[in-house]
């Protein structure tokens, strides 16, 4: 479904509304000509009927003798086209029961189709007391009124039915298209202009909007946002008002969530380090008292012991010395300071250093690798290697032969390094907090190579996943997309 944004459905409703406006005023148009034109030809009609009747009646009272039925043609025999050729008329008369007596022009009555025979339904209506009939009636695409009404003599007496024939005035039916010709043009450059305006509005109705969009996508916890200026007391303004109220809370909630985060990554760390050292002091402290009781009680033995001693000792200051070393690396872990890398090329290099191990087999495989360059830390990159490959050479009991296979494979814009071991696997449960800082599932280990290597491929702009099933191995997914 095609969606519309909030600029374009506004253009398109003000053009929609201005385009209604105009077929709404075509058609009051053309009702209003209908009307006016119907009643313009009615009156214009009504008119030359009542000076059919004037002529006729005045022609009557001109003779004393009354006119029977019966010699009407006589008596109009001459007058009849006169009067036709004075009012511009078709004039027909027919006696009272609706024959035909007499015309201005039988082949003009034959074009006209008018019968010679008067409808019963117009005998009935001037019968039943209607002064005139009057139907309307299309002839050769030209329209026509037909009026009949009685005409009468001296006394009033009917003696008979007079029919005009008025052809409706086709001129303003002209003037009406002429006008809306005029119109339609225009309406065409009214409608131009409208639509270029209808799109200036909805462009500044729309901006502040977008303005407040641009903000609100720029808004960064923990870094300062700056607020949005609105000087108008409007609908706007009232949200511009709320937005900056919430980007008010938003830092004040941002600057106590860092805080309480700070101090309980502290407490965290403390605890993990505390942890970590009391791991070695504790053998520490039984062998120095073991050696001092042997002082004491087997001073023949000593030597020996005290030789113990120191290689135990020396084990152990090497075993906090790494714990020191972990957590420095993944306290300071300093900004990447990318260069051009050839990722086959360093992770050949990287994998080389592991394959003297005689108890596991690690080797090297790349797939569709045209010299791939990517801008990265090299130091990074290799300590996030050697961390994942010691991972997999640790995982492998020792019992089994080991294999770690690494793989390098090139895509078009990014490439892929897969770490696989052979070993136990890892659990849904675990594989869930492999990247939590301080989760291990080794004795000796500080909890933090595999979260330093997530933090080192975040930096490089990448990512790490873990793919792995209990009892068939591990493997982890180094994803590289150039920038």
């Amino acid at each position: 479904m095609l969606k519309l944004t909030l600029k374009l459905r506004i253009y398109l409703s003000m053009v929609a509304m201005i385009l209604i406006a105009f077929i709404v005023t075509f058609a009051i148009s053309i009702v209003n000509y209908n009307t006016q034109n119907e009643l313009y030809n009615e009156q214009r009609l009504f008119k030359k009927e009542e000076a059919v009747i004037n002529s006729m009646t005045y022609y009557m009272s001109q003779h004393e003798q009354a006119i029977a039925p019966d010699s009407i043609s006589e008596f109009f025999s001459d007058k009849i086209c006169e009067l036709s050729d004075v009012h511009s008329m078709f004039i027909a008369l027919f006696n009272l029961k609706g024959r035909y007596i007499i015309s201005s022009g039988f082949d003009q009555m034959d074009s006209l189709r008018i019968p010679e025979q008067i409808n019963y339904s117009i005998l009935k209506q001037l019968s039943t007391g209607d002064q005139r009939a009057v139907i309307d009636k299309d002839f050769h695409h030209e329209k026509y009124s037909l009026a009949y009404w009685y005409f009468t003599d001296s006394k009033g007496k009917p003696i008979g039915i007079t029919n005009v024939v008025y052809e409706k005035s086709l001129e303003k039916k002209e003037e009406l298209e002429g006008f809306l010709k005029e119109l339609s043009k225009s309406y065409i450059i009214l409608f131009l202009l409208a639509a270029g305006l209808a799109y200036l509005l909805s462009s500044y109705i729309t901006r502040s909007l977008q303005t407040i969009s641009k903000k609100m996508h720029e808004v960064r916890l923990g870094e300062t946002n700056e607020p949005i200026t609105w000087n108008s007391r409007d609908e706007i303004g009232q949200l511009v008002l709320e937005y900056n109220n919430m980007l008010k809370k938003l830092d004040e909630s941002a600057t106590k969530l860092a805080k309480t985060e700070r101090e309980s990554a502290w407490r965290e760390m403390a605890k993990q380090v505390a942890h970590e050292i009391k791991n070695p002091l504790t053998p520490m402290k039984l062998t120095t008292q073991q050696l001092l009781r042997a002082w004491e009680t087997q001073p023949g033995e000593f030597d020996q012991k005290l030789r113990r001693f120191g290689t135990g000792m020396i084990e152990q200051i090497e075993a906090l010395a790494n714990i020191a070393n972990e957590f420095s690396n993944f306290a300071k872990m300093p900004k990447s300071i990318p260069v051009p890398i050839n990722i086959l090329t360093l992770t050949q290099s990287v994998v080389e250093l592991y394959q003297e191990d005689v108890r596991n087999r690690v080797t090297f495989r790349s797939y569709n690798i045209p010299n791939q360059v990517f801008q990265l830390d090299k130091d990074q990159i290799i300590r996030a290697l050697n961390n994942l490959i010691t991972n997999a050479l640790q995982s492998i009991p020792k019992e089994k032969m080991g294999q770690v296979d690494v793989v390098v494979r090139g895509y078009r814009d990014a490439v892929i390094i897969r770490v696989a071991d052979n070993g136990t696997g890892i659990s849904p449960d675990t594989k869930q907090k492999l990247f939590i800082p301080n989760f291990t599932t080794k004795s000796n280990g500080s909890g933090l190579g595999l979260a330093m290597v997530k933090n080192i491929m975040i930096q490089n702009h990448g990512s790490v996943e873990c793919w792995s099933r209990l009892g068939y191995g591990t493997s982890f997914y180094l994803f590289f997309r150039r920038s």
